[in-house]
């Protein structure tokens, strides 16, 4: 995808972080869209379809958290990248922010060079993805459709945001293999953002409230493995 079709929303209650931020971006071909609130972001979102939301945490009328959660339940933003915008003083928990569905977080304040050079990596995802071979998957009764990001379970669609959909595709294309934590973080999330092993930890409990508990066992010190 090239720079042009690609479209950023930034969400900040801060108009010169809003100035700032959306000046270093547009300079680099990108598309901006602005909202200074969770409310406003969601509408934004809704009708302009970005590849990647930067989204501060603390803001009035809805906060950031709260606002990723909505965005997440919304079908069509499913494929979202989405990353905090957030202040070193801000008492905020990574795990919270991928508990909310986040993909990555940026601290701030941050050099434009280095925000550019995060969101390049963040976006870069979107070219892996559309290299990934179009696919099919049936397992326990579950069918996965790679090409379409969609699960099917019981007649019933279930919507995954990105990466717990990616996490979900690794373990059920080999059912009965434990996926070792290292090459979970690897394959899922590979070299572009730092996350901890509890990143893992937090997703598969989504995942097994919104697929099934007995689907993931936890191999205790290693890793995980899909069981059907």
């Amino acid at each position: 995808m090239k720079k042009k079709d690609i479209k950023i929303l930034l969400v900040d209650d801060e108009p010169d972080i809003l100035e700032i931020v959306g000046y270093n971006l547009s300079q680099e071909g990108y598309q901006i869209v602005t909202a200074e609130n969770g409310k406003e972001a969601i509408a934004k979102a809704k009708k302009e379809h970005p590849q990647l939301i930067i989204m501060d945490v603390m803001m009035p009328e809805m906060d950031g958290m709260e606002a990723t959660e909505a965005i997440r339940k919304t079908p069509e933003l499913k494929d979202v990248i989405i990353t905090f915008l957030t202040a070193r003083s801000e008492d905020y928990s990574q795990v919270a922010g991928f508990d909310a569905g986040a993909d990555d977080y940026i601290t701030k304040p941050i050099k434009p060079k280095l925000l550019v050079s995060k969101v390049k990596a963040l976006l870069r995802r979107l070219k892996d993805d559309d290299g990934k071979n179009s696919e099919t998957l049936n397992v326990g009764g579950i069918e996965i459709n790679r090409e379409e990001y969609k699960i099917i379970k019981d007649e019933a669609e279930i919507v995954l945001p990105r990466k717990e959909f990616e996490l979900f595709y690794l373990l059920a294309s080999k059912p009965g293999k434990v996926f070792k934590r290292d090459e979970i973080l690897d394959k899922v999330w590979g070299n572009e953002v730092i996350v901890g092993g509890r990143t893992i930890d937090v997703h598969i409990r989504k995942l097994r409230e919104k697929i099934g508990d007995d689907y993931f066992k936890t191999i205790k010190g290693v890793g995980y493995k899909f069981e059907v």
